[in-house]
Order: structure tokens, then sequence, then C-alpha cells
């Protein structure tokens, strides 16, 4: 049986040679054509592409030749004598007869092995052959797309002359975007275009009549010469800014067009922090790591490396101590948008009780030859000292949020239950002054409340009560200080034994008043930085306890302290869980001052040195020609400074939303001084980018009689 195998094995590989000697051709024909469209590399691509489905296809053909087959090829010739399937047959179950057949057949073969190999077509080669070189070879030979074909001898252009101008007659832009946007070259027909910033550009263009100087004009006044190349004209710039520009020859060109080319910057990087959700986590007790995990994003990929800056601040007080770390990271995901993640070892920091840990990362984008950075938000890990751990009432660095303050809502409620016991005691003027002064209490404490929210304090006195209705200023007077009496407001901070240096007024103490309280509950330092650092919840309780107050204020004032305390309780019930929120804190990093200059040191030199007092700084008016130009597109008649306008523009394009446009403006009507369309046109444009000046307060009307008489009033009595 080994000759038969061996014969058929040739026979399979005739088949595969045939199979790919065939398809070889085309695969070429196809792969030419392909790095003629498309490219050298694309050209690659196809061409192992097509090998492996021409190496696949033989393959499939020549497993074709199976056992069945074989027994097929083998019946044919008269030495098998139709008994070919007796071969692979399992001798043991052969009767005598289909033995004696078998070993007839195979004594024959092996005297005289059959040749199965099916005869090379030689006819079809060729033709496969033929055709695939002449196809790969017009591939080659073919113009690439966007080429100008070469004139006809006999056709050649003929040059510009007066009685014929040169016409634009095909135009072909081709745009090389900077390597590190990973964009492919970009070949349009089109003179408009909108490119990233750094963009090799190159026009090609051909004219109906050949001029002797053509020329790119830019609106800036600007010229990229073009050169002649056989019967076309081409031209590079690097696009650097965005501009219009059109097309000027000499003879002139036939109704020029302004083309606009508008360069996108490069935007930086921007990193969104994921993990932590807050920028101030509090640690729990016995916390070891931190994870952190930040997202960034870039229009052209962010750089798979990026570095995390860690700060560590140790100690108290005075006495802090900063010690800095970066962290090499490596980002996954897209280059577009790609994840940092880091678990941070506390421990191997050297981080302990009562520290800070700030966590900030820096990346960059794929920019060259000078790349862009962007910074994440600070994220701080407070990690609670001893005193917190031992369950001791302390808040880190800092104190409570003025404690006293917290609690002054709870002696509006008790002075107004005790008026509401007193008021059939009472004469009825006298019941309304009193509760006209709770009010003002009440009003004088929303007011504090209202500095924590950025609220402006409101001043001045209070105007006295008119004869036939209520008091209506919500002005605190001195006056309601001696009303009526305060009882205590329950327990008051401890005292600090060291003086702040800041001396008393004279005078009583005024309710409620900042500077009265916090010498005596506080630090007017502690207020000053806590007043900004709340949380965004807290805020948002302190602004319902607020509404409440102002709720109880208007029935207090109004002699309704029954209607009041339902507002009054509600309000410190809000105060309550303000006193039990989270603060939010400032990073405890170093201040980075500028260095000192020794040699400038009681010299008496004030060079570079600005003034400390802030300054008014007035509004530029608009330049009085460009709003007689604008005044001057509004008569038909008259002729606008077109020339004076573009310089104009040139100076101020910077703070312009869109310069090109009004440039376009000004061009349209440069080259058709009689469009009236072009006229309105610009109007428009220049009236968008004229500076409006600012509102200016308006004078109050004069009051009438009644409204004087109050004036007065109020001036009698300050």
């Amino acid at each position: 049986m080994n000759h038969v195998q061996r014969a058929w094995q040739r026979a399979r590989r005739r088949r595969w040679w045939i199979t790919a000697l065939l398809l070889v051709p085309l695969a070429l024909a196809i792969t030419a054509s392909a790095a003629r469209v498309a490219g050298i590399n694309i050209g690659s691509i196809v061409l192992l592409a097509t090998l492996l489905a021409v190496a696949g296809a033989a393959t499939r053909r020549a497993r074709r030749l199976d056992r069945h087959w074989l027994v097929r090829q083998l019946d044919t010739h008269a030495i098998a004598q139709d008994s070919a399937d007796l071969l692979f047959a399992d001798g043991a179950t052969l009767n005598p007869l289909q033995q004696r057949q078998h070993a007839r057949i195979t004594a024959a073969l092996q005297a005289a092995p059959p040749d199965l190999r099916a005869a090379w077509p030689k006819r079809w080669l060729a033709l496969s052959w033929c055709g695939g070189m002449l196809v790969a070879a017009l591939a080659v030979g073919w113009p690439a797309p966007g080429t100008p074909l070469p004139a006809l001898p006999d056709r050649a252009t003929p040059p510009a002359s007066a009685a014929q101008p040169p016409r634009l007659q095909s135009s072909r832009l081709q745009i090389q975007a900077p390597g590190y946007t990973g964009q492919a070259l970009r070949t349009q027909t089109a003179l408009d275009a909108k490119v990233v910033q750094g963009s090799a550009l190159e026009w090609s263009l051909r004219f109906s009549a050949q001029p002797t100087q053509a020329a790119l004009q830019l609106h800036d006044g600007t010229r990229i010469a073009l050169r002649r190349d056989g019967d076309g004209w081409v031209a590079q710039w690097k696009a650097a800014r965005p501009t219009l520009y059109r097309i000027v020859t000499e003879p002139a060109l036939t109704a020029p067009k302004l083309h606009r080319l508008d360069v996108v910057a490069d935007r930086p990087p921007s990193v969104r922090v994921i993990a932590p959700d807050r920028t101030l986590v509090l640690a729990t007790p016995g916390q070891r790591q931190w994870t952190l995990q930040f997202e960034a994003t870039d229009d052209f990929g962010v750089a798979s490396n990026a570095e995390l800056h860690l700060t560590l601040a140790q100690g108290s007080g005075e006495n802090i101590t900063f010690r800095e770390q970066r962290i090499a990271l490596t980002g996954t995901g897209p280059a577009t948008q790609r994840r940092f993640a880091r678990t941070l070892d506390l421990a191997a920091l050297g981080a302990g009780p009562g520290n800070d840990v700030i966590a900030q990362l820096q990346v960059r984008d794929n920019r060259t030859p000078t790349a862009q950075t962007a910074q994440s938000t600070s994220l701080i890990l407070r990690l609670p000292s001893e005193e917190q751990v031992l369950g001791a009432d302390l808040e880190g660095m800092v104190k409570k949020t003025l404690p006293a303050y917290f609690r002054s809502q709870r002696q509006i409620i008790i002075d107004a239950e005790a008026l509401i016991k007193l008021r059939r005691q009472l004469p009825a003027e006298e019941f309304v002054k009193r509760s006209d002064a709770i009010g003002v209490d009440q009003r004088i404490l929303r007011l504090r409340y209202g500095q924590f929210l950025g609220e402006e304090s409101e001043g001045g006195a209070k105007p006295p009560p008119t004869s036939d209705s209520l008091p209506t200023s919500d002005a605190p007077g001195a006056d309601h200080a001696d009303d009526h009496d305060h009882e205590a407001t329950g327990a008051q901070a401890g005292h600090d034994d060291h003086d702040h240096g800041a001396a008393k007024a004279d005078g009583p103490p005024v309710f409620g008043a900042a500077t009265d309280v916090l010498s005596e509950y506080g630090h007017t330092h502690d207020h000053a930085e806590a007043a900004t650092l709340l949380d965004p919840q807290t805020r948002a309780i302190l602004k319902a306890a607020l509404d409440q107050m102002w709720s109880s204020e208007g029935e207090l004032r109004q002699g309704q302290p029954e209607r009041a305390l339902p507002f009054a309780n509600k309000a410190l019930a809000f105060i309550k869980q303000v006193q039990q929120a989270e603060r939010i804190y400032l990073a405890r990093v170093g201040p980075e001052l500028p260095p000192i200059d020794e040699s400038r040191r009681m010299s008496g030199d004030r060079t570079d040195i600005g003034s400390r007092t802030s300054t008014i700084i007035p509004v530029d008016a608009p330049d009085p020609a460009i709003v007689a130009v604008w005044q001057q597109l509004a008569d038909a008649n008259s002729t606008p400074d077109l020339d004076a306008l573009s310089q104009w523009l040139g100076r101020h394009q910077s703070r312009l939303s869109d310069p090109l446009s009004l440039a376009a403006a000004i061009e349209e009507l440069r080259l058709a001084p009689d469009c009236t369309t072009c006229r309105t046109t610009l109007r428009a444009q220049l009236w968008r980018a004229l500076l409006r000046p600012l509102p200016q307060l308006e004078r109050r009307s004069a009051p009438d009689p009644m409204a004087q008489r109050y004036l007065d009033a109020v001036e009698g009595t300050r």
C-alpha cells in the first residue's frame, strides 16, 4: 500500500500547486491596486491577506482528493478491475474470493504503480499570469488620486492676457496633521478647511491661462508665494493661526473667492477624580490604605505615564513639617481616556495620627515638541489624632465653629415663651414693643448665621415707629439693648488663657455681635477660617435654618410670638444638625513665597513694587474711529474706512469670539463696495465686536411727602 499512498500524496501536491499558481497573479493585481490607491503600507497588508487567502484556497482544494476520490481514480484503471475498495478493507472481514482478488490487485499495483497526478493547465496558467501582470502594471502606472493630469502637447495651457484673464481650473489641498495626533494624510479639492494647529498644508492649483505671478493673500496682509511646477502652481504653509485667504494672480484672477482656514488648537488634558468622591477624607481609626483613582482625557491622547505627587504634613500649630514624594503611575485604557489607580500604604509613607496626606496627579499629553500638562484637584486624607481615637470631643486641629452662635436660638424661644405668659399682664402697646425687641434679636442672629453663607450684613439704625403702623425697619437699634433682659444661654465654651491683643470697644456689648461673642467664647481667627469652610450639605441645612428664622422674625415684629414659636423651634432643630455636621478644612500646605532679594533690604528701592490698595480699573471705551465706521455703514452714500477697521481688527482679534467672520465681512465689502447686503452683514458683525458700556447706577427718585417725613424722623433719631 505504500506505493498507492505516495501516488495519492503526489496527486494532492499537484492539485495544491495548480490552484496556487492560478490565484497568485490575481493576488498581485489586487495588491498593486491597493498600494496605488492607499499607499505602500496598506498594499503590504493587502498582499499578506491575499497570499493567506491563496494558501487557504489551495489547501482546501487539495483536501478534496480524499479516499473516495482515490478509489474512483484507481477503478478507472484496468489493473484495479473495479475492486480498488478492497485495498482499504479489513482483511479479517473478507471472504476467500475477496482475499484472492485483494492479493492480485496489490501485486499488480506494485508491479506498475499508477500516476494519479492531474496534468498542468498550461493554457489557464498563461491566461492568469498575463492578465494579473497586465492589471498590476496598469495600477502601478496609473496616476495617484489628486495628481493633475499632464497637458497634451498640442493643447498646452496658454499664457494669460488682458483679453483672457486666468481662471481657477482645478485645486487640491493636502493636509498633513502633526504626527502626535495620529491623523492620516488628507487630500481635498475644497480650499476651505479646518485643521489642527501645526499642520503642514500644500496647495496645488491649475489655471485656465498661465499667470505671470500667483500667491495666497492672507487677511492680515501676509503673502504666501505660489511657485510654478509644470502647468501647476504649488505652495506650502504651516498652519499656526486661523486665517482668511484668497488667490491673487497677475493678471488678476476672474471672480476671486475668499476661503476660510480654521486652525484648532490642541487642548490640554483634563483630569477627573473617580475615587474618593470628596476632596477631604477623614480616615477611620486603624485605616492602613488609601485607594486613589483618576481619569485623564485628551483630544489626541494622554501619555501612558503620569506622576502622583504626595505631600505628608506632620505636626501642629507652627511646627508643621512637609515631606514630598513622587510616584510614577502607568495608565490603562485607550489613549484618549486613560485611567490611573494607586493604593497607598499609609505606614510605608510614614503617616501617623494627626497627619495629613495630600495627593495630586499630574498628567501630560502627547503633544510635540512641548507636551501640555494638567493636574487634578488636591485630595486630602486626614488621619485622626490620638485624642480622637480615644474618644475625646475634638475635631482635628480646628475648634467647633462659633459654639455660642449655635446656642443662641434657644434664648429666642425662651424669651418668646416668657412673653406669651405675660400677655394678659402687659398693655397691648408694651406687648408689641417687647415682641418687636425679640424679633430684632432674631434678626441679629439671622444675620450672624448669614455670614456663614456669604450673605452681606445689613446695617443702619432702627427707624422710629409711626403712630398708625408697626415698625417696619429690619435694622438693629441700640435702644433695644435695654428693653428686655436675656436669660442664660446654656453652657459656654471655655475661655483661653492667652490674649490675642484685640482691645474691646467701649460701651456695653451688643447681643449677637461677632466681635463680642468671639472675644468671650473663642478665637477670632477660628471664626474667619471656619466661616468659609462648611461642606455643601451643612450649608443647605443652615440655609433652611435661616428661612425659618426669617419667618419667626416676621411674626415677632408683628406682635405674634405664638405664631413665631413653630418657626423658631424648627430653626433650632436645624441648628442642632449643623452643630453635628462635618466641616471641610483646607490642606495644611506651606506657603510658596517668592525669594527675598537681600541686596534691596534697607535700601529704600521701591522699583517694581505695586500698590497694595485696590484700584478701580476703568473700562476701555470703544474706539471712536470704529464707532464712526459703524455709523457710516448705516448711510449708503458714505464710504467706510475699511483699512482702519482692518488695523483695529489686527490689534483686538484676541478678545473677539469669532474674528474670522468679521474679517470675512470686511473683505466681502472691499471686493463689492456697492453690495447692500455686505454692508448690513459687516455692521452686524461690528456691533457684536464693540464693547458696550456697563449700565450705570440710576439716581433714586425724589421721595413723596410721606416718605420725606419718614426720612426726617430717621435722621432725627440718629
